[in-house]
């Protein structure tokens, strides 16, 4: 199973980004993985990883291997550039940032998350502290990114319980996924957490799972629809 497979974008997440994007006839994807939220009108991808860009769908929009810190193309190069759960990868968020004001002419589109709120997601906080205490160091504060792109509108992006995009938090009310090493694999907060760390509190759930305690501490989620868990959209005009 690949990146691919297991990272399908949901389309209630994807109509909000393409809002976002508003009326932009041009936009770039920066950190773009496989090219998942992809609009129609994406002119170019950028991507570090040449692994991901092999992954991208037939017909996708052409893509640059390139970092987000060094993007090589003229300013105002694209109405709009998005970014996408990536920019806890950057290893310079500031530099990142003022690429993407660089090269967009007017607006800029950036999926993350609020750590202060996803730490708190019942898998981190009650069986991987460990993997959680990862993200403590590559997290960028949303008011930090905030300032960074001069000021943003801040949303909410709420995740479906059905999801079909399997990011951290996807499977907030389907917990048996996250013992599935494939499923694990497309999140890369545990894919970049060693077996060994992970393996007491995945042996945990299991157990939890089996015995019905998990379905008794968190019966208040099995109704839910949906459920902020800290992912937050960020739309800067500049």
């Amino acid at each position: 199973m690949t990146y691919a497979e297991t990272r399908r974008p949901d389309l209630r997440i994807a109509a909000g980004i393409h809002r976002a994007l508003g009326d932009a006839a041009t936009v770039i994807n920066v950190g773009a993985g496989t090219g998942s939220y992809e609009p129609p009108q994406t002119v170019l991808a950028v991507e570090p990883s040449s692994v991901m860009i092999a992954q991208r769908p037939a017909g996708s929009a052409p893509a640059l291997e390139a970092s987000a810190e060094s993007i090589p193309l003229a300013d105002d190069s694209a109405d709009a550039v998005m970014a996408l759960l990536t920019v806890h990868h950057w290893s310079d968020p500031e530099a990142g940032v003022e690429e993407l004001r660089r090269i967009a002419r007017r607006r800029i589109v950036v999926l993350t998350f609020d750590h202060e709120v996803s730490r708190r997601f019942w898998l981190l906080e009650e069986y991987l502290p460990e993997a959680a205490a990862v993200d403590d160091v590559r997290a960028v504060a949303v008011d930090r990114l905030v300032a960074l792109l001069g000021g943003a509108r801040v949303e909410t992006v709420p995740v479906p319980h059905d999801c079909t995009d399997g990011f951290l938090a996807a499977f907030w009310r389907r917990p048996e996924a996250y013992l599935d090493p494939q499923v694990r694999a497309g999140i890369s907060l545990l894919a970049r957490t060693r077996d060994e760390v992970l393996r007491p509190g995945l042996a945990r759930l299991s157990g939890d799972l089996s015995s019905g305690r998990w379905q008794r501490r968190h019966a208040d989620l099995l109704d839910r629809e949906e459920l902020d868990v800290g992912y937050r959209l960020l739309v800067a005009d500049l």
